[in-house]
């Protein structure tokens, strides 16, 4: 019973799942009136990605090319004609999945509406100016947009393969607002890129202190009912008692809403008439500003990370992946069970080119 109940529950539930959603307490995202934006066009694709990625003949379709990969959903959408759906391993297209990390670009696009709305005056501000319950200093340095670039030089370690690790504590703890605010700074911010979770835990934070509501309130009044997602998502919290929500991950709904959420991305902010998240936010987040890459080499900025080519992509462990490309009118999401040794970036890549 002394043991602290992020060690207990790493050792009891080990690594993260995609079915982690059920292990925790969450708070509703309901959807409002449904809006349809897509429609089914089913075509041969499936074929062509066969040939393409199946050149030595391992696989005997490109569904087993998926299986084998660790995949349980895989959607192709071109024009808003969904071209290809698929599931596996006991998955369907009315499964909850958890998105992970796939979450912190929610946070971004709601950063983005409450700096149009008035609530946040700019991403110059810092965090000092919403948040004083830092027990260090130099958060009174950080702004906004350092949280945003994972450039805040706060001292976190991101690996999920210790229990005695930061990241373990925010993952499986109990109280998420307590290690958040006795985070110590290990260097002055903007100087480096640092991938931690703590960054995007702090920017919604800020967004609830900010507006005045939940993140998951907040969620659903700006983005999941203006957007007319097709079913409700739920938001994992760390307990009960605290009831603080995992806004570095853990965001969990159906696959298409998930894939509308990047409709919204390709179409600068918009449904129809209605400009649900501000165009000069969308193109900003999605463009190079500055040196941050990722461990892959991949351009960040804004939680999002930004092909050289103008595709985007959000990305979660086990292999969670929302990407977007314009020039093809295309959104691909891809989650699965684990990575599969692949570079599933590549693969969506090949396949755009395959598009016209």
């Amino acid at each position: 019973m002394l043991t602290p109940v992020h060690i207990y529950r790493y050792i009891f539930w080990n690594y993260a799942d995609i079915d982690d959603y059920l292990k925790f307490p969450s708070q509703a995202v309901e959807a409002g009136e449904y809006i349809p934006v897509f429609k089914e066009g089913f075509s041969d694709i499936s074929i062509k990605l066969h040939e393409n990625f199946n050149p030595d003949k391992a696989y005997n379709n490109f569904e087993s090319f998926l299986e084998d990969k660790k995949t349980v959903a895989f959607m192709v959408i071109q024009h808003d004609t969904v071209k290809y759906e698929k599931y596996f391993d006991g998955y369907y297209d009315s499964s909850v999945f958890s998105s992970f990390s796939v979450a912190k670009v929610f946070i971004s696009a709601l950063t983005g509406i409450a700096i149009s709305e008035g609530n946040i005056n700019d991403v110059n501000q810092v965090v000092t100016d919403y948040l004083d319950g830092f027990r260090h200093k130099g958060y009174e340095k950080i702004t906004l947009e350092h949280l945003l670039n994972m450039r805040s030089g706060i001292a976190f370690s991101e690996s999920y393969n210790s229990p005695f690790g930061t990241m373990a504590r925010f993952y499986y703890g109990d109280n998420l607002k307590k290690y958040t605010y006795g985070l110590k700074i290990k260097e002055p911010p903007g100087l480096h890129y640092d991938y931690v979770s703590c960054n995007p835990q702090i920017m919604a934070l800020i967004l609830e202190k900010a507006t005045g509501m939940s993140l998951p309130e907040y969620l659903q009044k700006k983005i999941w009912e203006p957007a007319g997602m097709e079913y409700d998502a739920s938001w994992n919290l760390d307990s009960e008692k605290h009831k603080t929500v995992k806004a570095f991950c853990c965001l969990n709904g159906k696959a298409r809403d998930f894939a509308r959420f990047g409709r919204l991305y390709l179409n600068k902010g918009k449904i129809g008439d209605r400009q649900v998240i501000p165009e000069d936010w969308v193109i900003r987040s999605t463009s190079i500003m500055n040196s941050s890459r990722d461990s892959q080499g991949y351009p960040y900025t804004y939680f999002w990370r930004v092909l050289e080519n103008g595709s985007i992509f959000a990305k979660g462990i086990l292999g969670q992946y929302l990407y977007v490309n314009r020039e093809k009118n295309l959104i691909i999401l891809r989650f699965g069970t684990g990575y599969g040794d692949i570079d599933w970036v590549q693969v969506f890549e090949k396949i755009a080119d395959q598009l016209s």
